[in-house]
């Protein structure tokens, strides 16, 4: 039997394809005829795999998530809480970074999405192992969340014009220099992230002390709030 012209329609080609639109050109790009266009294949066929368009961009959001390093959360990796939310920070950060326009799916929740879950799942179960409290282990999860994604959703520095005649002195007498900020995005929106995400780990930590538990002890029960 002859080989077919194209490989054969499955998930992955469908979420790859709708990650490079994602990626290239924003959510409002990703429809089921502009997939089907792209893949060569005939509109109902993606039927076959997905129900609908939402269906595709919750494949595509849980890509993202599958992205992020979750080795600190594992119990034979010797960080601790605090330092394993750092670097899991950074890099759920970075995967958001690369993918922006994926960011307001993200931002709902994980709902049924795999990945996402297992994310969820591996920060909750690294925070009640630490000590907390499952009350506030959840609410920590959240705090992470809305800090991650609230920083990918645009750029503090990238809102401000390369043009210093938009800031006249007499109107904004400390935005002299605001329109530098733009060449230096990156620099600015990372140094901002970092700070933020030290000044709230230090925040935890302060509030960690009635938590805190020998090294190597396990929990014994349920905790308290």
């Amino acid at each position: 039997m002859a080989r077919p012209r194209k490989p054969l329609l499955s998930r992955d080609r469908i979420v790859g394809a709708a990650s490079a639109l994602v990626d290239s050109e924003g959510l409002d790009a990703v429809s089921t005829r502009r997939l089907a266009a792209v893949l060569g294949v005939s509109g109902p066929s993606l039927y076959n795999h997905f129900r609908n368009k939402e269906e595709i961009l919750d494949a595509v959001a849980d890509a993202v998530s599958a992205q992020v390093d979750l080795s600190m959360f594992e119990e034979s990796d010797p960080r601790d809480w605090r330092e394993a939310l750092h670097d899991w920070a950074l890099s759920y950060r970075a995967a958001l970074a690369a993918h922006p326009h994926i960011v307001p799916v993200l931002a709902r929740g994980p709902g049924r999405r795999p990945a996402g879950l297992r994310v969820a799942d591996a920060v909750f179960g690294a925070m009640t192992g630490a000590g907390w409290p499952p009350a506030q282990a959840t609410r920590i999860g959240a705090l992470m969340r809305y800090f991650i994604t609230g920083s990918a959703l645009g750029s503090f520095a990238g809102g401000f014009v390369d043009d210093e005649t938009a800031y006249d002195p007499a109107d904004y007498p400390h935005l002299g220099q605001a329109h530098l900020l733009a060449d230096h995005r990156r620099q600015v929106d990372e140094g901002a992230f970092e700070t933020g995400l030290r000044a709230l780990l230090d925040g935890l930590a302060i509030q960690y002390g009635p938590y805190a538990r020998p090294a190597g002890e396990r929990p014994s029960g349920p905790a308290a709030d």
